[in-house]
């Protein structure tokens, strides 16, 4: 399928591997040198993660990482994470009072439309041209500035104490390990991301995504069918 032209495909991205890793698979598979992908995922996440092939397709990925994205997230209370998720340094909280449905149900109504938040100190952006997670990395104190962002709903899926889990729809540029770790401030009792999947980014939809075997399979086969593949025409 070296001809194909220019498409964009939602490749189903696992945990460990990073979203670079998935291109460079790409790359290999496609032998196509112009391959990218709209919105990093954390290597510890997993999901839909939308990948360009070709000249034509890798300039659309701009658009396309504005899109509305749709995350299934669990939080764990009670604990905060250096990094704000489940790979950083972590430190127990006394917490007093375990939340009610009630009270979780009131602050992630809190944390619905447009709000201000501070990106994680371990975050590629950068910091007088450095990535703030290497400064971090080296134990220098990173304060990274609050941005505006818009969250569509919180909804909320399931609470166990010490797990919340949440389904989160929003806009770009969201960290869903700072709304974490600001939900666990507001419940005062700390929190960090545990787990996170990724399930849409626009019309990009889990169900249509494939894993990178799929993909291999599929293109040596040069067999794709609509729901995966997505043309520029479309």
């Amino acid at each position: 399928m070296a001809n194909c032209g220019s498409i964009i495909v939602p490749i189903y991205k696992e945990k460990g591997c990073t979203s670079h890793d998935v291109i460079e698979e790409i790359r290999k598979i496609t032998k196509e040198k112009r391959v990218g992908h709209a919105g990093t995922l954390d290597p510890l996440a997993e999901g839909v993660l939308v990948v360009g092939i070709g000249r034509k397709s890798t300039k659309k990925l701009s658009e396309i990482v504005k899109k509305e994205k749709e995350y299934i997230a669990t939080i764990k209370l009670g604990w905060r994470s250096n990094t704000d998720d489940e790979e950083g340094k972590k430190e127990k909280i006394k917490v007093s009072q375990k939340p009610s449905k009630e009270d979780i149900l009131k602050i992630l109504s809190s944390f619905e439309g447009f709000i201000y938040q501070r990106p994680p100190d371990f975050s590629a952006i950068k910091v007088s041209g450095v990535p703030a997670y290497k400064l971090a990395r080296q134990g220098k104190k990173v304060i990274l500035p609050k941005r505006k962002v818009y969250i569509k709903k919180i909804e909320l899926i399931d609470y166990h104490w010490p797990y919340l889990k949440i389904k989160v729809v929003c806009g770009k540029g969201v960290y869903i390990r700072s709304l974490a770790r600001d939900i666990g401030e507001k419940l005062a009792t700390g929190g960090y991301l545990f787990d996170l999947e990724r399930v849409r980014v626009g019309e990009f939809e889990k169900k249509d995504a494939l894993t990178i075997k799929e993909f291999r399979d599929r293109w040596e086969k040069n067999i794709f069918c609509s729901q995966c593949l997505f043309p520029l025409e479309r």
